[in-house]
């Protein structure tokens, strides 16, 4: 994340501890060197997914997508002894109708030995506190029908479902043949 991050205060984006997780850990923008750990968390979430063999991200995708010179993703860690004890990678979108930027979770994982830790917790109340501090209508992001723990937690904090909305993907050769139509 680079100090003209426009979603991080540039405490953050320094490095700074901008939250406290129950455990006494920082919340804090995700750093360069944090990107190896980041990438095995995110294999370790397709694996939890049950979707091992889709994911591919590589390290030096990531530094590019967080790091390049027009990032349009953001992130931030829990830190614990260990190194990395969870993340939450996101993007902004925009609502046309309350007419500003909103935060898109992209991804959420706390390592599964640190979960009720209060992590998971912190990694999306820091990213509340974000969307509050520069004026955003929302924090929203998908989560798998079958995954009733994260349902739960979400739900704890006060998330509701988007019932009445399906989420539709153009990618693959259904992407490549809309492109090729126009």
């Amino acid at each position: 994340m680079s100090v003209t991050d426009p979603v991080v205060p540039a405490a953050a984006a320094a490095g700074a501890s901008t939250g406290t997780a129950p455990t006494g850990v920082g919340i804090r923008a995700i750093e360069p060197g944090d990107v190896p750990a980041v990438v095995r968390l995110v294999h370790d979430l397709a694996s939890y997914e049950k979707l091992p063999e889709l994911c591919r991200l590589t390290d030096a995708q990531l530094q590019a997508a967080l790091f390049g010179p027009a990032p349009a993703l953001f992130g931030l860690v829990a830190p614990d002894g260990a190194g990395v004890g969870g993340f939450a990678l996101y993007f902004l979108n925009f609502s046309t109708w309350e007419g500003v930027h909103g935060i898109y979770l992209e991804d959420l994982f706390v390592r599964p030995e640190l979960r009720g830790s209060g992590l998971g917790r912190a990694l999306l109340n820091r990213l509340a506190g974000i969307a509050v501090e520069r004026g955003f209508a929302r924090v929203e992001w998908s989560v798998l029908d079958w995954n009733t723990p994260s349902i739960d937690f979400y739900r704890s904090l006060g998330a509701v479902p988007m019932d009445e909305w399906t989420t539709f993907r153009l990618t693959g050769p259904a992407l490549r043949t809309a492109a090729e139509s126009g």
